[in-house]
């Protein structure tokens, strides 16, 4: 067999979505790590969250609950800054990966991250109360009932509470689909993923417009907002040289939280805030 041909066999092999309509990614962990972080685009992403998330959170140490916390990238990077994260993920492939590369990485707290593995959808049996902070990122895109998924996040989140939630964004993916040619597919609104194999095209992707009447419908305020990824995904050539890339991170920089730019980000980026009960 070809070298290429595992490759091939793989990016056409079936996946099945649970029950309730989710995908998992079990099986994937390694594809992550090469797509999505040891690519361009992922350390772009990583590198916006870690200038962003200081500005749109107050950070003061508080327990974290990490939903659908993939390959453990975010809850390492609270877990480096003195927080105890419970990191839950679905997929005992990814929770196993986070596991192995923070035990090995040299930076973190010992015993700074409880795992569990365990849906969105069971958190409130499972981990159960008032988390002061929350992050879901890139979870709800891939989830049936994104709404519902919600719901549950802000039952979990306590008063005064912070949830820090990105979303892979269905306006910038039309208008991708645009530049790239696939007017049809943009015309007639076929954007979303089916979740059957390898591609990593979300099957439910949202909108700025959802997200916001969604939080109103679970009395959240939208206390912040910014697009990750505003102009990279649109350029016609990759960055050729460092000096690009720095450029291009600069630009990313300076507008990710202005508008009209921030709303064609790849992914948005908000900080929701559960108000505090007044008596």
């Amino acid at each position: 067999m070809h070298p290429n041909d595992k490759l091939i066999n793989a990016e056409f092999k079936s996946y099945q979505l649970t029950q309730a309509g989710d995908r998992y990614f079990d099986g994937l962990a390694d594809k992550f790590s090469r797509s999505l972080y040891q690519a361009p685009r992922g350390e772009l992403r990583l590198a916006m969250l870690d200038y962003l998330l200081p500005q749109m959170l107050t950070l003061s140490h508080q327990k974290v609950l990490d939903v659908g916390g993939g390959l453990g990238q975010q809850a390492a990077w609270f877990a480096e800054r003195g927080h105890r994260v419970t990191m839950a993920e679905p997929s005992a492939d990814m929770l196993n990966y986070a596991k192995t590369w923070h035990r090995d990485a040299k930076t973190l707290p010992e015993e700074a991250i409880t795992y569990l593995q365990a849906p969105l959808q069971q958190l409130t049996q499972h981990v159960p109360g008032s988390w002061p902070l929350i992050t879901c990122h890139a979870v709800l895109e891939w989830l049936g009932d994104p709404q519902a998924a919600l719901a549950t996040l802000s039952d979990l989140l306590a008063p005064g509470g912070q949830l820090s939630l990105m979303v892979f964004n269905r306006d910038a993916l039309r208008f991708s689909n645009v530049v790239k040619g696939n007017l049809e597919k943009a015309l007639s609104d076929r954007l979303a993923g089916k979740g059957k194999r390898q591609r990593l095209t979300p099957i439910s992707p949202v909108s700025h417009a959802e997200i916001e009447q969604w939080s109103a419908d679970n009395g959240l305020v939208i206390d912040a907002v910014a697009g990750i990824r505003v102009f990279q995904d649109y350029l016609r050539h990759s960055p050729a040289t460092p000096a690009e890339t720095e450029t291009l991170l600069a630009l990313e920089k300076q507008y990710c939280r202005y508008d009209p730019h921030w709303r064609l980000g790849r992914y948005l980026l908000y900080t929701l805030i559960k108000p505090e009960i007044v008596e």
